[in-house]
């Protein structure tokens, strides 16, 4: 798996994860930093920086950005084991400059909430409600 620097062109891809539309995750693109995690025969092509044929390989993303001296996820999407290996980006920056780390999960998000819990975050409390949806908060001081 390799993990990179989002690019527009994988809007429409991480859209199809996140169930949201391509115009906003070009605007997530933008406007934090992105990660993906691609399957292994996108990390073999030379052309793998430039050429992004294969976005519908993705097999997840993770968007974060820093308020208040804590790295916030705001987004993360995708297999069990994309999620695990997306969530040490943040959790890098996050060590680097002493801070910690917070996200929400959507309950009923078996996926993120085992990739965040195998991340060595723990709960600490109930997040807003998003689309109806319940959510809880995590959090992991300076990984």
């Amino acid at each position: 798996m390799e993990v990179r620097d989002a690019v527009e062109t994988d809007a429409e891809a991480i859209a199809a994860i996140a169930d949201a539309p391509a115009e906003a995750m070009r605007r997530t693109v933008h406007d934090r930093t992105v990660r993906v995690a691609a399957g292994d025969e996108t990390a073999t092509d030379p052309n793998a920086d430039t050429d992004h044929e294969h976005d519908s390989d993705l097999l997840g993303f993770v968007s974060f950005d820093v308020r208040d001296d804590t790295v916030h996820v705001t987004q993360l999407g995708g297999t069990v084991e994309a999620c695990e290996r997306l969530l040490s980006e943040p959790m890098r920056f996050a060590a680097g400059e002493g801070m910690g780390v917070e996200l929400l999960v959507v309950d009923g998000d078996d996926a993120v909430r085992e990739a965040v819990e195998a991340a060595g975050f723990d709960r600490v409390g109930t997040g807003p409600r998003f689309d109806g949806a319940e959510t809880t908060k995590y959090r992991v001081d300076s990984p």
